[in-house]
C-alpha cells in the first residue's frame, strides 16, 4: 500500500470516482449468484445456470462481440463491473484501491473516470480479437486496473508501496512502485507466452490496458512534472523531522 501520509493527501481530495468503482463492484457482485449470498437463485443446479446465465449476459463473450452482435457491443463495459468469485473481486479491489485514489486525484475525477472505461473497454475489445473464435466468457476489471497501474507508473516512479509475497509468509515489504509494476508487467508478459493458444486467465487484457495506461498517462502529462521524491531540507536548529518525506 502507499504510505498513509500519501493517501490522506488524496482522499481529502476526494476520490469519488475510485470509491463509487469500488462500491458499485462489490454490490454488483453481492447481489450476483456468484456470490452465492442471495438465496433466491437457489441452490446446486439451479445456482450453476443462474451463474452461466449471469455470465452470459454481462459478459464478454468473444465470437459474439467480433462477429458484430450490435447487443455485444456494450458487454466490455458491463463486463468490468462483474467478477468470477471472490478472490477474483478482492484482489482487483485492492490493486484498485491502492494505486487508483493517487492516479485519479492526479487525472482528476472526469478524467479519470473516461480512462478508466475507455482503457477497460480496449483492453476487453482486443483480448476478444486476440481470441475470435472463442465462446468463453470473460468477467472482470483486471484490463481497466492494468490501466491504472501503467498510468501509476509513469505519473509517479518513485512511489513506494507493501508488497505480499507468498514465498515469504505473505511477509509485507516496501519497495519503489516502478520495480514492483514493471516485475508484474514481466509475470503477465511470461504468462501469455506460456499459454499463447487459449483463452483463460485474460493476461493479455492485462498487458494491453497497463500499456495503454502508460501511454495515455505519456501523452497527457508528458509536459508537466512527475511526481518525485522532494529535496531534503537543510536540517536546521528549530526544525523537526517528521518522519519519510512523501514521494
Amino acid at each position: 500500500m502507499i504510505k498513509p501520509s500519501v493517501v490522506r493527501t488524496a482522499v481529502a481530495r476526494g476520490p469519488a470516482v475510485t470509491y463509487t468503482v469500488l462500491a458499485t463492484c462489490c454490490l454488483v457482485f453481492l447481489m450476483s449468484p456468484v456470490s452465492g449470498l442471495n438465496p433466491s437463485y437457489g441452490t446446486g443446479d439451479a445456482l450453476l445456470a443462474a451463474q452461466s446465465a449471469y455470465f452470459a449476459r454481462w459478459g464478454v463473450i468473444p465470437n459474439e462481440l467480433t462477429a458484430g452482435d450490435p447487443g455485444a457491443l456494450v458487454t466490455p463495459l458491463t463486463a468490468l463491473f462483474v467478477h468470477g468469485n471472490w478472490l477474483h473481486l478482492l484482489g482487483n479491489m485492492l490493486f484498485l484501491y491502492v494505486f487508483g485514489v493517487m492516479a485519479e486525484e492526479r487525472m482528476g475525477r472526469i478524467g479519470f473516470a473516461l480512462f478508466y472505461l475507455g482503457a477497460g473497454y480496449l483492453a476487453l475489445l482486443a483480448y476478444a480479437m486476440a481470441h475470435s473464435a472463442s465462446d468463453q466468457t470473460l468477467v472482470g476489471a483486471s484490463g481497466a486496473i492494468s490501466a491504472v497501474l501503467g498510468a501509476f507508473l509513469y505519473l509517479f516512479p518513485r512511489a513506494r508501496v507493501t508488497s505480499l509475497f507468498p514465498f515469504l509468509f505473505f511477509l509485507p515489504l516496501r519497495f519503489p512502485a516502478a520495480p514492483v509494476l514493471v516485475f508484474w508487467f514481466v509475470l503477465q508478459w511470461l504468462a501469455v507466452r506460456a499459454a499463447p493458444t487459449g483463452p483463460g486467465v485474460a493476461y493479455l487484457a492485462h498487458l494491453v490496458g497497463f500499456g495503454l495506461g502508460f501511454l495515455y498517462a505519456w501523452v497527457r502529462f508528458r509536459g508537466t512534472a512527475r511526481v518525485k521524491r522532494p529535496k531534503r531540507p537543510k536540517p536546521s536548529a528549530s526544525a523537526a523531522t517528521e518522519g519519510e518525506n512523501q514521494p
